[in-house]
């Protein structure tokens, strides 16, 4: 069994400090032009009473989620947070901003953040040799797909491909439905765009640029970020004779947008999209990114402002909430591991956050006991660590045993040093990209076709008859998250019951987490255990410990996230 720190013992220190606050004397008179703020109740059903404590404070509620108790609230931008955050029907406030993100493919140069999942940026890498021809039964492109071979879903489709009925939430940047590997398995009619596209940050700079529809909201099978097209793609990519398929091809996808295009998350569409989900009946949701603008929401930073401070205890409270309400609705919670290559119960000084608006961010000290990157240190989360096709542990990838819960096939493009195949685009993850994406980023031209910078980034291009799809090639622990999301969309496939209540099959999120914890591949740590990545032109930062044994450790959690023997093998640990 690993030892996890919970989001409980860090919101007892929350509660603590709060109290501290509160009682420290008058808070600011709220002053200041008017801005929006996220309120969270001490107790849902208190609703009138911080309705009251809000208007008190100068501000006005405009919307609620009933679900988990959070306001959206117009008030002036100083004084107003700390003066409401007193009253004992509210836990905190947080300004409205992008609070969260899965490092997106599309305008990295302007949000100028590191891009893990594009490291080879259209320069020709090395050619790797010659692939096998597709298997019978997959897909022309899946010969590229070696994570696809790795979780073997290639002969667990022999017994369960994945089930119409079984639903799977992608919480990310949006979906493109109309993609010809997606739009047979999406589900248009359940999919929501909670988010508004912000095309400047509040300095001015271009954050998710002009407005490509009109009221600046996209349409629910849309994606101008490519990120969450390529993790739906992985999880349920059709089989259909066409381009890829996914790890679970049978299920069914829906979009729960809570993210910009620049990558960005507003703390209300997250939980929005969390609620909304679980009130639906997913089974599954997918959550390849993280929280911030804080890269670890700390409870006691030393370096933060009363409104900081205050901003990123209603993060964790929030954030966490929203989590417990989905599991208690039936859902498997997903989350990507990180791509800040530390162990995430000894993490290092924070240097990152907070990261809106950009060139904000100052070197901080982090408290592993009360601080913690979400959603994947929060409660009911299983967090997926990222491998590289040699099955080493990429060099990117957080880890530890903390955390880690699984290991998935996430991409390396460093991995096979000294090799032929050594920084290979084909040591990465393939999957579905949008084409208004790959103009958008050069990869091909205004008639579709594949340009030099497409070329050398390794872009695929399928076409049959009218049907035209396009491929691209990204790592992270975001792609290593939908592995084991398609694993547990297997699981409810196979084992799962229908429910009045829901419109499809369910199954207990903590027996969907013990199939995978059971049939997982167990991998022991590596000899020596400390990993150095020097070598693939790495700093000694990125050397890794793994702790642990083969059953259990840190840098493969239980084991790597395993198809087949979770649909063949499962039913005894039910």
């Amino acid at each position: 069994m690993r030892t996890r720190r919970t989001v409980m013992a860090v919101a007892a220190t929350v509660s603590l400090i709060a109290a501290g606050t509160s009682a420290a004397g008058a808070a600011p008179a709220s002053t200041g032009p008017t801005t929006e703020y996220t309120v969270l109740l001490e107790e849902p059903g208190n609703r009138d009473f911080a309705i009251d404590a809000v208007e008190a404070a100068g501000g006005e509620v405009v919307r609620s989620n009933d679900a988990v108790g959070l306001l959206t609230v117009k008030a002036p931008a100083t004084g107003f947070a700390e003066k409401v955050s007193a009253s004992s029907a509210i836990v905190g406030a947080a300004r409205s901003k992008p609070i969260g993100h899965a490092p997106a493919a599309k305008k990295a140069e302007k949000t100028k953040r590191d891009n893990v999942e594009k490291e080879n940026k259209g320069e020709k890498p090395n050619k790797a040799p010659a692939q096998q021809g597709s298997t019978a039964g997959m897909d022309p492109l899946d010969g590229d797909l070696w994570g696809l071979n790795l979780v073997r879903s290639n002969i667990a489709r022999a017994k369960q491909a994945g089930d119409k009925r079984v639903y799977v939430g992608i919480l990310d940047t949006g979906v493109d439905g109309s993609h010809p590997d997606i739009a047979p398995n999406f589900n248009n009619e359940l999919s929501r765009n909670f988010t508004v596209d912000i095309p400047n940050d509040s300095d001015g700079g271009e954050f998710d640029g002009p407005c490509e529809f009109r009221g600046c909201v996209d349409p629910a099978n849309w994606d101008d970020g490519g990120h969450g097209t390529h993790v739906a793609g992985t999880i349920g990519a059709a089989a259909n004779g066409f381009g890829i398929s996914g790890v679970a091809p049978g299920v069914s996808l829906v979009n729960i947008r809570g993210g910009q295009d620049a990558g960005s998350f507003f703390l209300t569409p997250v939980v929005d999209a969390l609620t909304y989900g679980a009130d639906i009946g997913l089974d599954v949701i997918n959550m390849s990114f993280y929280v911030d603008p804080w890269y670890m929401n700390c409870a006691n930073d030393p370096t933060a402002s009363a409104e900081e401070q205050l901003e990123q205890r209603t993060i964790i409270a929030t954030v966490q909430r929203a989590l417990n309400y989905a599991h208690r609705k039936g859902v498997t919670l997903i989350g990507a591991g990180g791509n800040n290559h530390e162990d995430l119960g000894k993490p290092r000084q924070d240097t990152v956050s907070p990261n809106y608006p950009p060139g904000h961010n100052r070197p901080r000290p982090v408290d592993n006991a009360t601080c913690l990157n979400l959603p994947t240190e929060g409660n009911h989360v299983i967090s997926v660590s990222s491998l590289g096709p040699s099955t080493n542990k990429a060099d990117y990838s957080n880890y530890g045993v903390e955390q880690t819960a699984l290991s998935a096939p996430g991409g390396y493009f460093r991995d096979y040093f000294g090799t032929p195949w050594y920084r290979t685009n084909e040591n990465m993850i393939l999957s579905t990209y949008p084409r208004n994406v790959a103009l958008a980023e050069g990869a091909i031209d205004e008639a579709g076709n594949i340009t030099d910078i497409g070329l050398g980034a390794g872009v695929k291009k399928a076409v049959q008859g009218d049907k035209v799809g396009y491929y691209q090639y990204l790592q992270g622990t975001s792609m290593a998250a939908p592995h084991a999301a398609g694993v547990a969309a297997l699981v409810v496939s196979e084992y799962g019951k229908k429910d009045k209540k829901n419109p499809g099959l369910t199954l207990d999120p903590d027996k969907v987490e013990k199939v995978l914890y059971k049939t997982a591949i167990q991998r022991a740590c590596p000899n020596p255990r400390t990993v150095s990545y020097v070598n693939v032109g790495r700093t000694p930062e990125f050397d890794a410990t793994c702790e642990g044994d083969a059953k259990f450790n840190g840098f493969y959690g239980h084991g790597i996230v395993d198809a087949y023997g979770a649909v063949t093998r499962g039913k005894q640990f039910l």
